[in-house]
């Protein structure tokens, strides 16, 4: 089955990434730490769902 959610995710992270990469953003812009919280929801995500599985 699709996981929608981490797609999504996972979406708005390459979006939000490669503005970064073509506005050359610093580290402390807001664009780069939402990638950093979609980073951290991502790994959570996963770890939920390695968790239901075994």
């Amino acid at each position: 089955m699709a996981d929608l959610y981490r797609k999504a995710l996972e979406a708005e992270r390459k979006s939000l990434w490669a503005t970064c990469r073509l506005k050359g953003l610093a580290k402390d812009t807001p664009e780069r730490q939402r990638i950093a919280e979609l980073d951290a929801l991502l790994r959570e995500h996963e770890a939920k769902q390695k968790g239901g599985k075994g």
